[in-house]
């Protein structure tokens, strides 16, 4: 590319993004919030008893991080981003206006990636409590589920940043440890129907307009 890439970053890519950046800066997405929309199926659940993660989903605003890529960095962490982001197509790439803080109401397009509402990972608004029994009942690969929203709170005050919907969760996921969680037998059974690779980097680029 010939030019410096922007990436904005929502959940854990604001305090491990990964790949090199000359500027970071405090920044606003409007259209859309972060939200607990996504099923996990491997790493905060399994496709027997899927968790839950963030994503970024229609409505509202979302405050993150933008993080500008030097112009000769910026393909290879495209493709890092797309491997990491991308690995079933649950969340879509996309290039989105974002306003930066304190750079005199600076917008610009940056990359980042919202949830896809047609996948079948897509969990869509489920109201609170459920959200916390589905949290404290799921495990994964990386961990119990509750540990990665209660992190990703923690995480977000380090930096200055607020959220009351992860304050709220992280209130009540507080009040109890994943040991005295009940395993739940969840009705709904995610079927594993991947796009294919090809089709995936083809949608990728095609989305964030390269």
């Amino acid at each position: 590319m010939t030019h410096d890439l922007w990436v904005f970053g929502y959940g854990s890519l604001m305090w491990h993004p990964g790949f090199p950046a000359v500027e970071a800066v405090r920044a606003e997405l409007r259209g859309f919030h972060r939200a607990l929309c996504i099923y996990s199926t491997k790493y905060r659940g399994t496709s027997a008893h899927p968790g839950l993660v963030f994503g970024l989903d229609l409505g509202g605003f979302c405050e993150g991080m933008a993080f500008r890529v030097a112009a000769e960095h910026a393909s290879e962490t495209i493709r890092y981003l797309r491997d990491r982001e991308q690995v079933t197509g649950v969340y879509r790439a996309e290039m989105r206006l974002v306003q930066l803080h304190g750079h005199g109401s600076r917008t610009l397009r940056a990359l980042t990636f919202v949830s896809n509402r047609q996948h079948r990972q897509y969990a869509g608004v489920l109201p609170m409590p459920r959200q916390v029994e589905i949290v404290r009942a799921s495990h994964g690969v990386s961990g119990p589920n509750a540990d990665y929203v209660r992190n990703t709170a923690s995480h977000m005050r380090e930096i200055g940043i607020q959220d009351q919907r992860i304050e709220r969760l992280a209130v009540l996921l507080g009040r109890y440890s994943h040991s005295q969680s009940k395993a739940q037998t969840y009705t709904r059974r995610l079927v594993r129907q991947l796009p294919t690779a090809s089709a995936l980097r083809s949608g990728y680029f095609r989305n964030i307009g390269l």
